[in-house]
């Protein structure tokens, strides 16, 4: 019987840990909790993905701060699931600093978060101005900022420099699920980063996510791929598979692009 190879998707996990703030976590794929129809539908979606790490949009999810309305935290339980607050709606970086504060007081002192500050309402791009403005505070404040911006590898640097925890590049507009358009600029910003990259936004079907994953790209942050599919559950498992699978590609090593082509079988020593 043949030895099974020394790298399997037990030691994967042990050998390749994917670490946010300090804590190691299994799964690198991160989801969204708003557009289902439904609680019980998120808490379907959010197990079929394997997540982990779930982001909340404070302005828009009840969680605690409207009591007597249903509540994500009671099928998103945090002693389960590490919860991702996250500005979305906050068109200044005073707002997304007040956001934030607000999830850390409900959340009983949780100082992780996910910033964005949006510029434009047709588009959904960061106002980056803005954004480095509320870094700044947030990071001085003792948050842990992950931080959504555009795919500058500069302002990628500049974040980090700040302090942020981790860097989460547009692939493509929110919610277009165009896929990941801009990968010369991802890989630039995975081969310089010495925090966690993560894509956000873009993504639209396992393809695409297994392409982020196999750039090099710490994890994929996703919702409207999901919650907006004909089936979200069964496609937050396509998701789970694609990004486990694009790691793993990319740990393992492509072979290079080659204009011809190449046997699969040696030919060398073959007589005629």
């Amino acid at each position: 019987m043949n030895a099974l190879p020394q790298t399997t998707p037990d030691t994967h996990d042990r050998a390749d840990p994917f670490v946010i703030a300090g804590r190691a976590y299994r799964s690198r794929l991160l989801t969204g909790t708003g557009k289902y129809k439904d609680l019980d539908e998120t808490r379907r979606a959010t197990e079929a993905a394997g997540a982990e790490i779930v982001t909340v949009a404070i302005r828009r999810s009840n969680i605690g701060q409207h009591p007597g309305e249903p509540n994500l935290l009671d099928v998103l339980p945090p002693d389960r699931y590490t919860i991702l607050p996250n500005t979305a709606g906050c068109f200044t970086a005073e707002d997304a600093v007040r956001t934030c504060r607000l999830a850390r007081e409900l959340l009983d002192g949780h100082s992780l978060v996910k910033l964005e500050v949006i510029g434009d309402r047709k588009t959904l791009f960061p106002d980056v101005v803005q954004t480095l403005a509320a870094a700044e505070k947030l990071v001085a404040d003792g948050f842990r900022v992950m931080v959504y911006t555009s795919d500058d590898p500069l302002l990628a640097k500049r974040f980090e420099e700040i302090g942020c925890a981790a860097v989460m590049p547009l692939a493509a507009p929110i919610g277009s699920g165009l896929g990941i358009q801009n990968r010369y600029n991802i890989l630039e910003i995975v081969e310089s980063a010495k925090v966690p990259v993560i894509v956000d936004a873009g993504v639209g079907t396992a393809s695409d996510a297994a392409i982020a994953m196999e750039l090099g790209c710490d994890g994929v942050l996703m919702n409207t791929a999901i919650a907006g599919a004909q089936d979200p559950v069964l496609m937050a498992h396509a998701m789970k598979l694609a990004v486990e699978a694009g790691r793993a590609a990319f740990r393992a090593g492509r072979i290079p692009r080659k204009r011809y082509a190449s046997a699969s079988s040696p030919v060398e020593g073959i007589s005629a």
